[in-house]
């Protein structure tokens, strides 16, 4: 009986122990959900610039990965990126945004300072974008293998292809071609640099650049720029009388514009160029606030806004409220255009910036790419423009905004 009794005691025992398994197993999960849901949670009592950075952040622990990267690659997207966090990280003061600066400069340079699959005879200007993150770097960690990557993009310059004016080549493989989008990768580094540690020798340098452009690929009809110029007009889409690009591209308008504002930080007040630039900030500004849509951004080719297909971009109106604004608030242009910059910001937020129920945000309408020539063939028609993928949370778009946020201090 004692025997039964024990073994009908255990059975019970066991039973027991496994109903309650079974019925706080799922319970468990739910709170551990719930949990991890609530550690998720985007604040929408944070500013904008914040929000992005931290949804980046969210999608994309490592900042290598953005962009769906398999490995790490020193990418002039992720540079822009980059350089919006810190902005964001000397504005906060929060170390999780370093942090990510500098991991991502330490899994593509090593402990020499040699950057991991680098040819310098490759000459790319993208390549040189990312490196503005190696400034911020060096001044606050004093660690030399930062210095020798800067010295080895400042390298580059010293024998980069040119076309006979002296333009930089937008890249080897695109002989004698100056792009608006190299104004922004090259430029505002090379300014900082021989500013920094070459009492500004190469500054009449970096103001030819843009003088070329602006004297080539201005088109006069609109007050705005051709996406790009070909020096020896063979280029089977360079016009044959001017060498320029046959549309207006609204991201390499954002790029050029960028590319003066970050630029001019390095040209001192007596600097005999610096007056220039600003006035081709100025222009810019007259010009694109002429075609500003009234929702406030601007179209992917933003002189053509009934064409068929054409569509409010997301990266080249970011890329504008950035550039005004900051064009505003370091006294270039005058003070009426801080209005054209903040109904731009307003657009982004209202048209296409998207809110997850968790407070992850993401920005639509992103033009992924877009250039000339290469292979496959890239004509520069309105066509071509119209068949670029349009993506949802594109590096470009993501960069942009952060920077435009970040100097409205959304």
């Amino acid at each position: 009986m004692k025997k039964l009794s024990l073994f009908v005691y255990s059975g019970l025992g066991i039973f027991s122990i496994c109903f309650l398994f079974l019925c706080c197993k799922p319970i468990e999960k739910s709170k551990i959900s719930k949990v991890n849901q609530k550690e998720q949670l985007i604040s929408d009592k944070l500013k904008w610039s914040e929000r992005m950075a931290l949804s980046i952040m969210k999608r994309h622990p490592k900042a290598w990965q953005i962009d769906n990267h398999e490995a790490p690659k020193w990418d002039y997207k992720i540079g822009m990126i980059l350089t919006a966090y810190e902005k964001l990280y000397v504005k906060t003061a929060n170390q999780k945004y370093f942090d990510y600066i500098k991991e991502y400069a330490d899994a593509l340079i090593d402990d020499s300072g040699a950057f991991q699959n680098f040819n310098p005879q490759d000459h790319n200007i993208d390549f040189i974008n990312a490196g503005k993150i190696l400034f911020g770097l060096y001044d606050k960690t004093k660690e030399q293998r930062y210095f020798t990557a800067l010295k080895t993009l400042r390298r580059q310059f010293d024998d980069y292809p040119r076309t006979p004016s002296g333009g930089f080549w937008h890249k080897k493989i695109y002989p004698n071609q100056m792009w608006l989008d190299g104004l922004y990768m090259g430029e505002p580094f090379y300014a900082r640099y021989t500013a920094e540690f070459e009492k500004g020798d190469k500054l009449n340098d970096v103001a030819h650049q843009f003088e070329l452009l602006h004297d080539h690929a201005m088109d006069k009809k609109t007050g705005l720029l051709f996406h790009a110029w070909d020096e020896s007009k063979k280029m089977p889409w360079a016009n044959k009388e001017t060498g320029t690009a046959p549309h207006i591209w609204l991201r390499a308008l954002g790029w050029y514009g960028m590319a003066l504002v970050d630029a001019l930080d390095y040209f001192p007040k007596d600097h005999p160029k610096r007056k220039e630039l600003v006035g081709y900030l100025n222009e810019l500004a007259v010009g694109v606030s002429k075609y500003q849509d009234a929702s406030g951004l601007w179209y992917q080719v933003p002189n053509l806004q009934t064409g068929k297909g054409n569509y409010l971009e997301a990266s080249g109106s970011s890329m504008l409220v950035y550039a005004i604004a900051k064009g505003v608030h370091k006294g270039y242009l005058p003070a009426n255009f801080k209005k054209v910059a903040t109904k731009g910001f307003d657009g982004l937020i209202k048209k296409l910036i998207k809110v997850d129920a968790d407070g992850e945000i993401h920005i639509t309408q992103v033009c992924a790419s877009a250039g000339l020539g290469g292979n496959p063939y890239r004509d520069g028609s309105y066509e071509y423009y119209m068949s670029e993928k349009i993506k949802v949370d594109n590096s470009h778009g993501l960069g942009a905004f952060l920077l435009a946020a970040i100097e409205l201090d959304k």
